[in-house]
Formats: structure tokens, sequence, C-alpha cells
């Protein structure tokens, strides 16, 4: 009576299944829009850079008017970077490669605050001292990592891609992308 009532069932499965199937089957595209007439792109060659030019090659922007005119413009392009040794919030976001002792791992900092500062985490970290990062901040040019509780466990200095200081145990660590 098992068998019977399982293929009663599977029957009844089938049935309602092919019932459930479109019997009528048609696409329906959408037409493709009409191409919209653009006027042709004017187009010259650039002339090449000329090195006795005050800053030319050297990080420096050097354009001239579209007018033709003699008169060129120079743009530093360091005016809008900031000097060596400042350091932003936004420059430290992200994934860095950090060590102390022997042991190397992962950090990661974000912009959500934390526990006197904003968040941070460690991945791979052996390091009691690197495991415990859970929050950074940053005073001046000097970033301080801190555990869960809001304990300082590290202060660096440096600018850029590179990070070096002391954690409070007095072990040197370092951070670098």
């Amino acid at each position: 009576m098992n068998r019977s009532l399982t293929i009663a069932l599977v029957s009844v499965l089938a049935i309602s299944t092919m019932a459930c199937q479109r019997t009528t089957y048609t696409r329906s595209y959408v037409s493709p829009l009409p191409a919209t007439p653009t006027q042709p792109i004017a187009g010259q060659s650039l002339a090449p850079i000329d090195q006795g030019q005050p800053g030319a090659g050297q990080g420096e922007i050097v354009s001239q008017p579209l007018d033709g005119s003699a008169n060129s413009q120079l743009a530093s392009a360091s005016a809008t970077q900031p000097s060596p040794g400042t350091v932003d919030r936004t420059d430290l976001l992200g994934g860095w490669n950090v060590s102390s002792g022997a042991d190397s791992c992962k950090l990661f900092m974000t912009l959500t605050t934390w526990s006197g500062g904003y968040r941070a985490n460690t991945r791979g970290c052996s390091n009691e001292n690197l495991s415990r990062i859970a929050a950074w901040d940053l005073n001046g040019s000097q970033v301080v990592l801190k555990d869960a509780a809001g304990g300082n466990v590290a202060t660096l200095n440096g600018a850029g891609g590179q990070f070096n200081g002391a954690t409070t145990s007095g072990e040197g660590i370092s951070f670098a992308r």
C-alpha cells in the first residue's frame, strides 16, 4: 500500500507540473532605440613636451591656453597633495600589512566610529598585540592603535604608505600598503 501511495503522489505531482507549463510561448522583444546623431570629434596631435620648460616632467602640469596666446599656466600637483608628515583620516582607510616582531598579518581600518576612535581589525595575526587591535585614532600625524576597551596597543608615526612605531609593551610595529 505504501508503494501505491508513492506512485499516486508522484503521478499527481507530475500532472500538476505539466499543467503549470505555458502552452504558448511568444517572444516579445523591445525594439531598439534609434541612434542619436552626434557631431564628429575634431582632433589634432599634441606637441611634444618641451624639456626646457620649468617644471616639465617634474610632477607639475604644464598647460597652454586654448586661444593660442604665449602665456602658459603652471599648476603644481604638489599643491593639492598634503605635505610630507601630514596624514588625513581618509589616507588610512583600507587594508594594510602590519608586522610586529616575527609576526606579519593584515590590518583593516574603517571610518565606523568605535570607542575612542574608529573601527579596525586584524586577520591572521598570532602576535597578541596585533590580534587585540580593534580601533584606531589619529592625533595630528600620529596613528594610535587601540584594543576593544579603548586602551592603547601601539603608537605609530609616518606618512604616505609607511608607518613605524612601538607597542605599549615596547615591541617595534609597522604597517605599510
